[in-house]
């Protein structure tokens, strides 16, 4: 079977998106199947292109783990929301159609995954052009998502944007979203209840297990003894990360220089939480690593005491499943959990965590203190969460299970969704 997959992100990026395509990818192409990754320039999220790739006009072909990949130039930008980033997203729709027209043989099924809304609508447009069956991967609601986070306001071009929004749900054989409350938004909006399933966020158990931590990793960034907790992703719009810099305000007005945060990432909140803060007063009880290659991801986690996972206080952050929960629980250590909804009731249920109120600074001060002083608490959150993981969330399970619902419409069959 050839299967064509539409990506905005991939390895060597180390964002979820791209590891969660990779991950499944990798599968399809050792179970036998002709994969086809259409992305572009690995750039985020300084826009800046990394070493050893160009971002050329010509699309350009590499094999990345039996996986064919084309590269499709696009207009690089900054993960900093704007105009540019738009621009960034238009500029690969157009490019991975070409890609696909004059660079792939007719695939048997055409997938494309968001983030980016952009890529869904090249799925589309693929699809229509060689008359090919549709899977479109819902990771975020686009164009929802950025009116949240600020970056967009409400108007002509996003209601235009979500008008295309509900035809892009329609115009697919059938819809896989990350989560429950993905599903359900997406249904409320367009009539496709009999054609979306969902398919989590999950772990390479084989990638992610449990080390003692790094004494070059604590030595490198100044944590030799401290209590390390770490947040590890994007530090962008929708994270809310200036919570860190102020619990951190009120452990050092307590005196506890025992604990440290360490934002292990980058993104468009990255300067201007340095800066913040320089500014408290806390530099250093907030530690700034920068990006660091997705290979040293479970070093870090090994290397840390507690993990935060934390995105802005709204509605819509309910619905979404953080990958970070399912590789931090793989290695036994800790969350402390500031995301409600689905995401809260896996950690809930998992017993691998403390929950907050996101943005409440206060909150999270009271939880890394309960971590730090209470060792039986710690020790027992420390147990539960890779057998939970290993029995729910590994990529093998899922994978397999995208598969299946990808050979099914392949055949033009309709995929029974009672088991999503």
């Amino acid at each position: 079977m050839r299967i064509v997959f539409l990506t905005h992100y991939f390895p060597p990026e180390g964002n979820a998106p791209a590891s969660r395509t990779f991950d499944h990818c990798v599968r399809w192409a050792a179970a036998g199947h002709e994969v086809t990754v259409i992305t572009c320039a690995p750039n985020v999220p300084n826009g800046v292109v990394y070493e050893g790739y160009k971002n050329r006009l010509w699309p350009q072909r590499e094999t990345v783990d039996g996986i064919q990949v084309i590269r499709s130039w696009t207009y690089v930008a900054a993960n900093a929301g704007g105009m540019k980033r738009i621009l960034n997203y238009v500029s690969y729709l157009f490019s991975a159609v070409f890609s696909f027209l004059f660079f792939c043989r007719r695939p048997d099924v055409v997938v494309a995954t968001s983030p980016q809304f952009f890529c869904g609508w090249a799925g589309t447009i693929c699809s229509y052009l060689k008359w090919t069956p549709f899977i479109l991967e819902i990771r975020d609601i686009w164009p929802e998502s950025i009116v949240t986070v600020g970056a967009m306001k409400k108007g002509f071009f996003v209601r235009l944007l979500e008008i295309l929004e509900r035809w892009m749900y329609r115009s697919a054989n059938h819809i896989v979203a990350v989560g429950n409350g993905y599903k359900e938004n997406i249904v409320g909006k367009a009539d496709v209840s009999d054609r979306i399933s969902v398919i989590t966020n999950g772990v390479d158990l084989n990638k992610f297990q449990p080390k003692v931590p790094s004494d070059d990793f604590l030595q490198t960034h100044d944590l030799i003894g401290k209590f390390v907790c770490s947040y590890v992703g994007t530090i962008g719009m929708a994270h809310g990360l200036d919570v860190v810099v102020r619990a951190a305000k009120i452990l050092k007005d307590q005196g506890r220089d025992d604990i440290v945060f360490c934002l292990v990432g980058d993104g468009a909140r990255r300067i201007k939480l340095e800066e913040l803060a320089a500014t408290e007063q806390v530099s250093e009880l907030v530690r700034f690593t920068g990006r660091l290659p997705k290979s040293e991801m479970a070093t870090v986690l090994a290397s840390s005491d507690g993990m935060l996972v934390h995105l802005k206080k709204t509605d819509l952050f309910q619905t979404v499943i953080p990958s970070k929960i399912f590789e931090t629980m793989a290695m036994n250590r800790p969350l402390i959990m500031g995301v409600q909804g689905e995401s809260a009731e896996i950690v809930r249920r998992s017993g691998s965590g403390i929950e907050i109120e996101p943005d409440n600074a206060s909150d999270l001060v009271a939880a890394v203190t309960r971590l730090r002083d209470d060792d039986d608490l710690y020790q027992s959150l420390c147990k539960s969460g890779r057998d939970f993981v290993a029995e729910n969330y590994t990529r093998d399970v899922l994978a397999d299970r995208f598969l299946k619902k990808i050979e099914t419409v392949a055949l033009g069959k309709k995929v029974v969704v009672s088991d999503a």
